[in-house]
């Protein structure tokens, strides 16, 4: 199976072992809610699917490609969103998503057509010639997930990229997010602390204290009661 695959993939800070023994896969095409709580591993492993530090107690595949052994090819079929804003505020939209494409070696006409398709499929063509800094929190996002797909990944991490957004802006940005899935056969996992970003139809991984302790879809899990509180009995967490 190509799309993303972890194995039994471990990690401590010091002697705080953040992630222990971690196993999943996501198909291409799916939606899969990285669901836990503050604090359970999800920025970790997110830390480590983007190499931005490495462990060989364990591995992950990108798109067929071993982050170990390939980096490089893996690194290219995987698009970021991180907790973090990272737009250039003083930069307009459509700046921002071309200096992003030059990095990647995307220039002229190509880097143009791109961009212009990657707005409107967020639905933020309208936008493209604003600053970052004049969008709202919502927009923003979008901005950053568009920039994101840029050089066509097959895999879309996205840390708790709703943090600070409100319910309308939260609710907006997942369904974009679930349409891109479906429509485009993009492998997409999407951490986040809160069970009303979970829709019933879609993978599901919860983590607690480094390691998994559900895997499977949302119904498979919850068994008929209510995601919140399938979330609480495992984590011990107030849900939201």
């Amino acid at each position: 199976m190509t799309g993303l695959r972890i194995h039994n993939l471990s990690y401590s800070y010091g002697r705080k072992q953040a992630l222990k023994n971690v196993c999943f896969s996501v198909a291409p095409g799916a939606f899969c809610a990285l669901l836990g709580p503050n604090g359970a591993g999800k920025s970790t492993l997110f830390g480590l699917m983007s190499r931005l530090f490495t462990t060989d107690q364990g591995q992950i595949e990108i798109a067929g490609h071993d982050l170990r052994t390939a980096p490089r090819a893996a690194l290219a079929r995987i698009g970021i969103v991180f907790q973090q804003q990272t737009l250039d505020l003083d930069l307009t939209v459509r700046r921002n998503l071309h200096y992003f494409a030059a990095l990647h070696g995307i220039g002229g006409r190509d880097a143009a057509r791109r961009t212009d398709a990657a707005l409107d499929r967020l639905g933020m063509a309208e936008r493209a010639g604003e600053r970052a800094r004049d969008l709202n929190g919502g927009h923003r996002r979008r901005a950053e997930i568009a920039r994101a797909l840029l050089h066509d990944p097959s895999v879309l991490l996205l840390d708790e990229p709703t943090v600070g957004l409100d319910a309308a802006s939260r609710a907006g940005i997942v369904a974009h997010v679930h349409e891109l899935a479906t429509d485009n056969d993009l492998t997409v996992l999407w951490a986040t602390h809160l069970t009303d970003e979970v829709w019933a139809q879609d993978r599901l991984v919860i983590l607690d204290q480094g390691r998994v302790r559900a895997d499977g879809h949302v119904s498979d899990v919850t068994g008929g009661q209510p995601l919140k509180d399938v979330f609480l009995q495992i984590t011990g967490e107030a849900a939201i």
